[in-house]
């Protein structure tokens, strides 16, 4: 039965194709949003192969297994799919993905577990840097923070909290604090922290995966990128790329050798310098084509039942 192997093919042409067509793309730029959808779909593909594969090589090594899938299927759907002639490799691709399987939960669990530490972690600091004031309830989304650094960041969590700090206060002259707020609370309404979760599970877990790595290197850039044109739809793009640059000019990474940080200045740039954005009939094919990409695995699953129905 070659259906396990060709499902894993095609899991490995769109792990090797997906990112170098991104990369050679000059759209994902222009189109944040999209390309975040794209990239979604491209790893839900990859992730639907392996699952489908481990169910049919599965089913074809253990009659205990192929009995409950097909069990409301047609003889002739069971028949079509050859189960019970698999060779050894069958079982031994079986507990393999489904080992990999139990290997990306455990990697999501972990991500997900540090990132609420964390979060209590500042929470905590937090409460101790701005504790409540007599009569003062949590339910207050914007705290403002003694701090000798310009910074504003989203926190997460029961309530959610947009903290500031008063060098940034002091920092950000006109609408410019307006523009760093609505980049935060654009992480928050796109649950951002999600992308970045399900991102890092995947590359920490299989490091070994190029295009895990890809993806959450990606993910932190877009979202970026995503929350800036939220920003700038509302305060002006000039607006928004001042307030990048108060906010992270004591960072260093706008010296000749910067930061980590050294996504910041290429963001200024795409904002003083917007490029045009796609027309709206490329945007829905784009987001259309993405989400058939997943499509595809289940068509090639499900081709030997649909046939045999036929």
């Amino acid at each position: 039965m070659m259906l396990p192997a060709a499902l894993l093919l095609l899991g490995a042409l769109a792990c090797l194709l997906a990112p170098r067509l991104l990369a050679r793309a000059d759209w994902p730029d222009r189109e944040p949003v999209v390309a975040l959808w794209v990239w979604q779909c491209v790893i839900a593909a990859v992730l639907l192969c392996c699952a489908l594969s481990m169910t049919l090589s599965a089913a074809a090594a253990w009659h205990a297994v192929g009995g409950p899938v097909f069990a409301t299927a047609p003889r002739a759907v069971a028949e079509s799919y050859v189960l019970g002639t698999a060779g050894p490799w069958a079982a031994t691709t079986a507990v393999a993905l489904a080992c990999g399987g139990l290997w990306t939960a455990a990697m999501l669990v972990r991500e997900v577990v540090r990132a609420r530490v964390r979060r209590g972690r500042h929470r905590a600091e937090l409460h101790v840097r701005a504790p409540l004031l007599p009569g003062e309830t949590a339910s207050n989304r914007l705290v403002v923070l003694e701090g000798e650094r310009p910074d504003a960041w989203w926190l997460p969590g029961a309530p959610p909290r947009l903290v500031v700090t008063t060098a940034a206060l002091r920092r950000l002259k006109g609408r410019q604090l307006d523009a760093v707020l609505a980049h935060e609370l654009g992480h928050a309404q796109a649950r951002h922290h999600w992308l970045l979760h399900c991102s890092a599970a995947l590359a920490d877990g299989f490091p070994r995966v190029p295009v895990f790595a890809v993806f959450r290197e990606e993910m932190h850039r877009l979202v970026e990128l995503a929350a800036d044109d939220t920003a700038s739809r509302r305060f002006g793009r000039l607006t928004t790329a001042l307030a990048l640059v108060e906010l992270n000019e004591h960072r260093g990474v706008f010296g000749p050798c910067p930061a980590p940080g050294a996504q910041v200045p290429r963001r200024v740039r795409r904002l003083l310098t917007p490029p045009d954005r796609l027309p709206a009939v490329r945007r829905l094919r784009l987001t259309a084509a993405a989400t058939l990409v997943p499509v595809v695995p289940l068509l090639v699953a499900f081709g030997p039942g649909l046939r045999a129905l036929g």
